[in-house]
C-alpha cells in the first residue's frame, strides 16, 4: 500500500505543476464508500473555480490548501494514488495507471481540470482510500490523531529512546502504529528493522540505546533514499529487502542471506535470522526451539504454524506416543510385562477417560444402551465391568491369541 514515500511523492509533483492554478472542471465519483461526508454534487460545487494555493501531507494522508475552505482530503488507503496527466508521479507497482488506459481512469474517485489545460486525478482500485472535504484537514480524524511525521518531525535520539523505553510491546507493530509514528507501513518497516539489524519481533523496551539511535537513522535514511529516486520502487538500492518481500519462503535471498517470513502485528514480515537476531531475555527463551521450514508450494501466509511456540510441544508429544505404540507392540513378544493389577488399573483409567470424552459428543447415547441390561440400576457398575472384561480381551488379543473369549 502507499506509504510516506509515495504520498509525498504525489504532493511534490502537485506542488511543481499545480499550484497558483485555477480548478475550471470537476468530476466527483458517486461513490459513497470512497467520497466520504458529502454528495459528489456537492463536492464538485465546492471546489469549482477555487485556487490550489499549496499541497501538505501528514502520515499517509494528503489534502490541498485552496484560497477558500473547504479542502479537499486524500486518505490513500490500500491503492489510492495521484496520477497528474503527462507528469510521472510515482511508478507504485499496485496503482500504476498504463499510458494506455482510459483517461480518467474509471477508477478515478476525484478529477479535476486546471486552467492550463492540466489535469489531476485521485483514483483507487480497491476502494479503501477515503476523499474528504474538510473545513481544517489537521483539527480532525485522522489527522488529529496521527503521530510525529517520521520525515517531517522526527524524533532526537534521546526523545527516541526515551520513548521506546516505556512501549512494552514488539517493535514492528509499535512502527506500523499511525499514532506513535506516522508514516511507516510495512515495506518501510520491514526495511528499517533489516538496515537496523532489530528483529521485527524484539521488545521495543528493551533496545540499546545504541539499536534505537540506529534504527532512528535507518527510518530517515529510508525514507529520503526513496523519495530520491521519487518513490520508484525498480530504482530502490539493489541490496534492500524490498525487491524480495514478495518471493516465496525458501526463494527470498537479499544479498546471498536468507529471507524468512513471520507475522509481526498482523502483517506479513520479512527479516534475515542471520543479522537480526532477538537479544536478551527473548533470545533466551528461543534457545533450543529452532525455527521449522515450510514444505515446498506452501505460501508465507501459513508462517505462523511454522513458527508457533507450540510446535516444540506437540512434536514431543507425537514421539512419546510413538514410543507408547512401539512399546505395546512389543507386549506380544518376550518382554517383560508389568502385573495384571497394574495393567488392568491402568487400562480401566484409560477406558474411564475415553467415556469421559464422549460425553462431550454424545457420550450419553452409551449410557442409554447399558441402562436396560442392569437390574439394579447401578449403571456405572456396568460400565466399570465393561471396561474390566475389554481390557482382558485386548491383553489376550496382544499375545498372539484369540480375542473371542466370552467375558464373564
Amino acid at each position: 500500500m502507499p506509504e510516506l514515500p509515495e504520498v509525498e511523492a504525489a504532493r511534490r509533483a502537485i506542488e511543481e505543476h499545480c499550484i497558483g492554478k485555477k480548478i475550471v472542471k470537476s468530476i466527483i465519483a458517486d461513490d459513497n464508500k470512497v467520497i466520504d461526508g458529502v454528495s459528489a454534487s456537492d463536492f464538485e460545487a465546492s471546489v469549482l473555480g477555487k485556487t490550489i494555493l499549496s499541497a501538505h501531507r501528514k502520515g499517509k494522508n494528503l489534502w490541498l490548501r485552496l484560497d477558500s475552505p473547504p479542502f479537499p482530503s486524500f486518505q490513500f488507503g490500500m491503492t489510492g494514488a495521484i496520477y497528474i496527466k503527462g507528469v510521472a508521479v510515482t511508478q507504485y507497482k499496485r496503482s500504476a495507471v498504463k499510458d494506455t488506459d482510459e483517461w480518467p481512469s474509471k477508477y478515478s474517485k476525484f478529477f479535476v481540470e486546471l486552467d492550463d489545460g492540466l489535469e489531476l486525478s485521485f483514483t483507487d482500485k480497491r476502494r479503501f482510500a477515503k476523499v474528504r472535504l474538510l473545513n481544517d484537514p489537521t483539527s480532525v480524524p485522522p489527522i488529529s490523531e496521527l503521530g510525529p511525521d517520521a520525515l517531517l518531525e522526527p524524533m532526537t535520539v534521546d526523545e527516541f529512546t526515551d520513548s521506546l523505553s516505556k512501549k512494552k510491546i514488539t517493535i514492528k507493530p509499535l512502527l506500523l502504529d499511525q499514532s506513535y509514528i506516522s508514516g511507516i507501513g510495512n515495506w518501510v518497516a520491514d526495511e528499517v528493522l533489516y538496515q537496523a539489524k532489530i528483529h521485527p519481533l524484539q521488545t521495543a523496551a528493551s533496545l540499546s540505546k545504541e539499536s534505537c539511535a540506529t534504527l532512528l537513522k535507518c527510518i530517515k535514511e529510508v525514507i529520503e533514499k526513496a523519495l530520491e529516486v521519487g518513490a520508484d520502487s525498480s530504482q530502490f538500492p539493489s541490496n534492500w529487502i524490498f525487491h524480495s518481500r514478495e518471493k516465496k519462503p525458501g526463494k527470498a535471498f537479499v544479498d546471498g542471506k536468507k529471507i524468512d517470513f513471520i507475522t509481526a502485528g498482523g502483517r506479513t514480515t520479512a527479516y534475515v535470522p542471520e543479522l537480526q537476531k532477538l537479544n536478551g531475555v527473548q533470545a533466551a527463551k528461543t534457545v533450543g526451539k529452532p525455527r521449522k521450514q515450510a514444505p515446498k508450494g506452501e505460501d508465507s501466509k501459513d508462517d505462523d504454524k511454522y513458527n508457533s511456540g507450540d510446535e516444540s510441544e506437540s512434536d514431543g508429544e507425537e514421539i512419546a506416543e510413538n514410543v507408547k505404540s512401539k512399546k505395546r507392540q512389543k507386549l506380544g513378544g518376550q518382554v517383560k510385562q508389568p502385573s495384571s493389577r497394574k495393567r488392568k488399573s491402568k487400562e480401566i483409567d484409560t477406558e474411564d477417560d475415553d467415556g469421559g470424552n464422549d460425553d462431550d459428543g454424545g457420550g450419553s447415547d452409551d449410557n442409554a444402551e447399558e441402562a436396560p441390561k442392569t437390574k439394579s440400576g447401578k449403571v456405572t457398575k456396568n460400565k466399570q465391568a465393561k471396561a474390566v472384561t475389554t481390557s482382558k480381551e485386548k491383553v489376550i488379543s496382544q499375545k498372539g491369541k484369540p480375542s473371542k473369549k466370552k467375558a464373564k
